[in-house]
């Protein structure tokens, strides 16, 4: 479907979506036990099966990984202010969940918001988002330019020494800019209160428990989550068929629509994910609560006709999605752009 005929399609978007941001405390509340009770429950007995045999205690870490993306994305929904009506419990749930996924309340719902606002945008890929060049950046680098952004790109780097910077490193240094510098004070404090607050809670624990097992459960379980988490970030702006625009004609229902996908997952780990393989929503009006998003989508036929679905084993061919070709708007791997380069088409 061309663009042209999306945005038609979806003219009425804001009506469309409106009832659906209503947030429900009965599902919030259900969401909170189901999420926390099963991983606090996995976490015992991971941090007891390691005195045992650390193998099967990492492999329970691997499945609790995923209960920490459930709570992930109630903090996520809590910093879109959509979880539940009341902004006061929203931040209480916010911070609590911020303690076990290790990742600020605050200070990252603030990148996470810029990167809904400019999603696509070729003129702002600095914050909340993964570094990708164009093909013609790409083509006006050097040799040690294109040797950095070629190992940046690896898989080995994008998927787990990435994910493990990005949640023990970067998320503890105020690297967010801002347009004022009372803004910037508010974010650094923010972000200290919060390094505070994780750090503190991981201190006792290791005091109180073995802090071997401790950290053995703790960090394979945030190393596992972390990989999960960026994997779907990735595959969610990095498919092939995407949306990138520089400002002047940048288009909100257009980035939300083909500049992100609906990654149609089986039941149980779009469940395990909290929905949010249901993305072209999401970017559509993050207001909509995670529990709403699979009835949203269902209940317009219209998105299974105009957004990019992807499947799991379709997913992996996206690690080789490198650059943006703005010219195919499309993205291409590097291989393709040799081709085109040795040609003489870029």
């Amino acid at each position: 479907m061309s663009p042209k005929e999306v945005k038609k399609e979806l003219q009425n978007w804001p009506k469309l979506l409106k009832e659906y941001q209503r947030p429900n405390s009965k599902k919030a509340i259900g969401q909170i036990l189901n999420s926390f009770v099963p991983y606090l429950a996995i976490w015992i007995a991971s941090y007891f099966l390691m005195d045992y045999s650390i193998l099967l205690g990492m492999l329970l870490a691997v499945v609790n990984a995923f209960f920490l993306v459930r709570i992930f994305i109630i903090q996520h929904d809590c910093g879109h202010r959509s979880f539940l009506k009341s902004s006061k419990w929203m931040n209480f749930i916010g911070h609590f969940c911020s303690v076990f996924s290790s990742i600020p309340y605050k200070y990252w719902a603030q990148s996470h918001d810029f990167h809904h606002q400019h999603n696509g945008q070729l003129d702002n890929r600095d914050i909340g988002d993964i570094n990708m060049l164009t093909v013609s950046e790409y083509k006006a680098l050097g040799t040690w330019g294109r040797i950095k952004y070629r190992i940046y790109r690896m898989p080995i780097v994008m998927f787990v020494i990435g994910p493990l910077y990005y949640i023990l490193i970067h998320q503890r240094l105020p690297l967010i800019g801002s347009n004022t510098k009372e803004r910037i004070n508010k974010v650094k404090v923010s972000l200290m209160k919060s390094n505070v607050l994780i750090i503190g809670v991981y201190v006792a624990l290791a005091f109180i428990l073995d802090w071997k097992n401790f950290l053995l459960v703790q960090l394979s379980i945030l190393a596992f989550f972390s990989i999960i988490a960026i994997w779907f970030f990735y595959v969610q702006h990095q498919h092939e068929h995407n949306y990138k625009a520089w400002k002047e004609n940048w288009d909100y229902v257009l980035a939300a629509i083909k500049g992100s996908t609906y990654y149609k997952l089986p039941s149980l780990f779009n469940w395990l994910t909290g929905s949010i393989g249901f993305h072209h929503i999401h970017h559509l009006n993050p207001l909509i609560p995670n529990y709403n998003l699979k009835k949203c989508h269902k209940d317009n036929p219209i998105f299974e006709k105009v957004v990019n679905i992807i499947r799991f084993r379709e997913s992996f061919s996206f690690m080789f999605h490198k650059l943006w070709d703005e010219q195919k708007q499309r993205m291409i791997t590097f291989r393709e752009f040799r081709k085109m380069e040795q040609a003489g088409l870029v």
